[in-house]
């Protein structure tokens, strides 16, 4: 009765669209490329798939495992676990609370980019102050903020097989073909610069992936190496309850090695994808600067490298703002999906109630992140500000919950499954069909040792103990 009534996913394939549709995000489509970028292309890669085999890996199985052996979402999975863990749970559960907010603020600045492009005012978008002007306005980043929400909650108020399986069966395919038809075309794109010079979007993607060796010393590689393992972290959902609520929602005859390794190859495709997207196409008209645009590559950067590419280049903007769109949505499903479980599990509380509970927060939350940029609108500096910068209410949220919270989660789970329970609650999990986990001894080390020291390293970087 209890797996009936909290729902499941009618498969293997459904968690892992589901799942990849979680982990394929914002942070895929603009913060990969740009760090790839800046850290030395190839090199940045290389590092980055040696830690989604290992890092990814070991925190992806364990949350899964956890979610499935409970079947219990992040507020009362880990205190089923351990009478004594149940405060990890509550911390994990936190994070989403932080993040679903403000993930719909920009979720709808998403939105309002796709309905411009859509529209034929996609050269508007080009103007400068166009974004800020958006952003600073008292109603329409409420209004798109609230209208993206209201799409996550349908689908999670209609369930998990029916809302996000068959939600994330239709949306995660048509994402994949989008990403890589607008990367092919990236690829083609030429432009002779004022010297005569023609610069190509092959040039760009050897920027992209050929590794940079030659300026690379100790403090760079240990850089590149610390922004591929955050990168890797905030990527794939973990910490954040939404690998546990699914987790819990996977049958018991389900394969979840396979299903782990099928999560990390989309997750990793769309973002190395995402950069051939971007990278090429922002090197052939802005050259190696315009890749270092950061946060602002989305809404600023790219609509002017759309704009130059004509005609065609409205079409491009539309297919890729849509891109961007549904990987938002996936995202932010799995977000809401994580709280409304976690108050399901807990209280007893119906989905349409839970929902409900969970929207209006998130409502009222996202209203204040957008008139911090208008009425509430303040300048402080967290740890992680850049140079010059500024942060606001959106920022101070994502930082307490991504630099503080996660890796405190992370860590906490690594010590519970490693020291306390022991690496065999979660391999015997995994493997109770008579699957083989090839990698076992891996895991048991990763789990123990080399995780949590990687996830301390990234949180003292995060609070600004450890400086380089």
């Amino acid at each position: 009765m209890e797996k009936k009534k909290r729902g499941s996913f009618g498969g293997s394939l459904g968690f892992v669209m589901a799942a990849a549709g979680s982990a394929v995000g914002l942070g895929n489509i603009w913060r990969f490329p740009a760090l790839a970028a800046k850290d030395g292309g190839g090199l940045f890669l290389v590092i980055y798939l040696v830690l989604a085999v290992t890092f990814g890996f070991t925190l992806l199985l364990t949350e899964v495992a956890i979610g499935r052996k409970t079947k219990q979402s992040p507020l009362t999975a880990y205190g089923k676990l351990h009478k004594k863990a149940g405060w990890i749970g509550g911390i994990a559960c936190i994070v989403p609370i932080l993040i679903m907010p403000y993930y719909c603020v920009i979720g709808g600045w998403v939105l309002k980019y796709f309905i411009a492009f859509l529209t034929g005012q996609g050269q508007a978008a080009t103007e400068k102050g166009y974004f800020g002007g958006f952003i600073t306005s008292h109603v329409e980043p409420i209004l798109f903020t609230a209208i993206f929400l209201g799409a996550c909650a349908l689908v999670v108020f209609v369930g998990v097989e029916k809302g996000i399986e068959r939600f994330s069966k239709v949306l995660m395919p048509i994402l994949l073909v989008l990403v890589v038809a607008i990367a092919i075309y990236s690829l083609t794109l030429s432009k002779t610069n004022a010297d005569g010079e023609t610069v190509t979007g092959m040039d760009g993607l050897k920027v992209y992936v050929v590794p940079d060796l030659e300026n690379v010393t100790p403090k760079s590689f240990f850089t590149t190496l610390m922004d591929a393992l955050g990168q890797l972290f905030y990527s794939i959902s973990v910490a954040m309850g939404i690998m546990i609520t699914y987790g819990s929602y996977v049958p018991d005859d389900t394969n979840m090695v396979k299903s782990v390794n099928r999560i990390e190859i989309f997750d990793t495709v769309v973002a190395f994808l995402a950069g051939i997207m971007i990278i090429p196409a922002v090197y052939v008209f802005q050259g190696v600067e315009g890749m270092q645009a950061g946060p602002s590559l989305m809404f600023v950067a790219l609509p002017k490298v759309f704009a130059e590419m004509g005609t065609v280049g409205t079409v491009i903007g539309t297919l890729f703002f849509a891109m961007v769109l549904f990987a938002a949505l996936t995202s932010a499903i799995s977000i809401l999906e994580a709280i409304v479980s976690s108050l399901i599990d807990k209280f007893g509380w119906k989905r349409s109630t839970s929902t409900c509970i969970e929207v209006g927060i998130a409502l009222v939350i996202g209203v204040v992140v957008c008139l911090g940029y208008n009425l509430f609108y303040f300048e402080t500096r967290l740890p992680n500000t850049a140079p010059g910068g500024s942060a606001q209410i959106l920022d101070f949220l994502d930082y307490i919950s991504n630099n503080v919270l996660m890796p405190v989660v992370a860590i906490a789970t690594c010590i519970l499954v490693g020291w306390i329970l022991k690496p065999k609650t979660v391999i015997d999990e995994v493997t109770k069909n008579g699957e083989k986990l090839l990698r076992k001894k891996l895991y048991i080390g990763m789990v123990t040792i080399v995780t949590p020291i990687l996830l301390l390293i990234l949180f003292l970087m995060a609070i600004g103990v450890i400086r380089f």
